[in-house]
């Protein structure tokens, strides 16, 4: 356990460090935007700007959420501070989708009142290097993310990037002004990005409302199920009513086993170890556990592999071939299957 919170504690620090880098970037970056706007006075530019105060935004408040999260388990939260981080994100992703809102309420509005644009060429270039440096703080942010297992991190990566993608058309965009001085294509831009970003914040929000909720997650199940079947042993009877839940990094496991009637205490302490260290191999030192063993009776035989059972009432027929289905399912909806 010492170890297990030491690691923790690391990995805590670690994420902050990257979080600190990543917050640092966005301010440079925003100060970079807002020069090209006060140079070009372009509506395009500005609709990148104005996401930039977002993502220096959010970043604070990522960073505030892991430093949070890293926190220990304590008798107000014993199951740790790791939620927090779907806040974080669900705040990014509500920030996200009003600074879309923003720009698409400016596009619509320089459609009619339009503003000479001017010194294109500058921040043609700017829009570009920023664009450049976003991707790759973005990339970094999701590759620690999933690493360490943050969901905030990966947020603000995939929303560094999705800017990223913005300030590409932006770019075309904004070439094509410069060649043609038609002045509704800046305005145009500003609608078509602002409606991406939208969306952007919506899938943000769709996927940490999922989380807050508990909303089983069908990647870890799936681990689950392949971890189970490649790993089963004869006195696993049946594992079943299997429940994951995410708090943070940590995933929290929850399961039946059915094991021999006859085993003693510690026959059966020592088989529910023996699953969760097999867990652990594939969910390492972040996955806890809550196990209950159940006692086998005849109608388990048929898929029992223990030899030399004594009291067995049916001959083995063939191990149990374990779904999602039969993983998740509790005993008493098995009965009303039946």
């Amino acid at each position: 356990m010492v170890e297990d919170s030491r690691t923790k504690r690391a990995d805590g620090a670690i994420k902050q460090r990257v979080q600190r880098w990543i917050v640092c970037g966005s301010v440079l970056l925003m100060g970079g935007k807002f020069l090209a706007f006060a140079w070009t006075n372009s509506v395009g530019i500005l609709t990148d700007a104005l996401e930039s105060i977002v993502n220096v935004v959010a970043g604070f408040i990522s960073l505030y959420s892991l430093y949070k999260a890293a926190q220990p388990k304590d008798d107000d939260h014993p199951f740790g501070h790791g939620k927090i981080e779907l806040i974080s994100a669900s705040i990014e992703g509500l920030l996200i989708a009003g600074a879309g809102g923003v720009i698409i309420y400016e596009g619509i509005r320089r459609l009619f009142t339009p503003s000479v644009v001017e010194r294109l060429d500058i921040g043609i270039a700017l829009v570009a290097a920023a664009g450049a440096i976003n991707y790759l703080l973005g990339w970094y942010s999701i590759r620690q993310g999933k690493r360490y297992d943050s969901i905030a991190l990966v947020a603000g990566g995939k929303h560094l990037q999705s800017d990223t993608y913005s300030s590409i058309g932006l770019v075309v965009g904004l070439i094509l002004l410069y060649v043609t001085r038609i002045g509704w294509i800046d305005s145009a831009l500003a609608l078509i990005f602002g409606v991406i970003i939208v969306w952007t914040g919506i899938k943000i929000l769709r996927e940490t409302i999922a989380n807050l909720t508990d909303e089983a997650d069908r990647s870890y199940l799936d681990r689950m199920l392949a971890t189970v079947s490649r790993n089963t042993r004869a006195e696993w009877i049946d594992v079943h009513n299997l429940k994951m839940i995410k708090y943070g990094s940590d995933v929290y496991v929850d399961c039946d086993l059915t094991l021999p009637w006859y085993y003693t205490i510690k026959q059966g302490h020592d088989a529910c170890d023996e699953l969760k260290r097999v867990i652990l191999a594939e969910f390492s030192e972040r996955a806890q556990f809550s196990i209950h063993s159940d006692p086998c009776n005849e109608e388990h035989c048929p898929h029992c592999a223990v030899e030399g059972c004594a009291y067995r009432r049916e001959p083995f027929h063939a191990p149990l071939v374990y779904t999602l289905k039969e993983l998740t399912e509790s005993d008493e909806q098995r009965k009303e299957e039946l």
